[in-house]
């Protein structure tokens, strides 16, 4: 049980470092914290905020994942590599790719009631 619980205090010390280190991460929070503004003074349905969260929480997880594969490519090698820089691209591909799906259903969300 003791190893259980220990999982938790290291996947807490990973979010941490993410958000401390990630280049990225500062930017998605900040967008995540002025979504949840928006969708407060919008007054989302259940619904909405459900599928909000989702978004939010996949993307900060994309992210780390993103942020994981930065590392390991490093810790491989320091020096230029074509397939080292292949592994970052797609990992910051993918992030890019659930950034524009988030986006175009935040959109379908927000504009509605924003100007409808």
């Amino acid at each position: 049980m003791k190893r259980f619980f220990k999982s938790f205090v290291y996947a807490w010390e990973g979010m941490r470092d993410g958000f401390v280190n990630g280049r990225n991460m500062k930017s998605h929070a900040l967008s995540a914290i002025i979504v949840i503004l928006a969708g407060w003074f919008t007054g989302l349905s259940m619904t909405e905020w459900l599928i909000v969260l989702l978004l939010i929480s996949g993307m900060l997880a994309l992210e780390l994942m993103n942020t994981a594969v930065e590392y390991v490519v490093d810790l491989v090698t320091k020096e230029y590599h074509p397939l080292a820089k292949k592994a970052k691209d797609i990992a910051a591909g993918s992030v890019l790719i659930f950034a524009i799906a988030s986006a175009v259903i935040g959109c379908l969300i927000f504009f509605p009631k924003w100007f409808g």
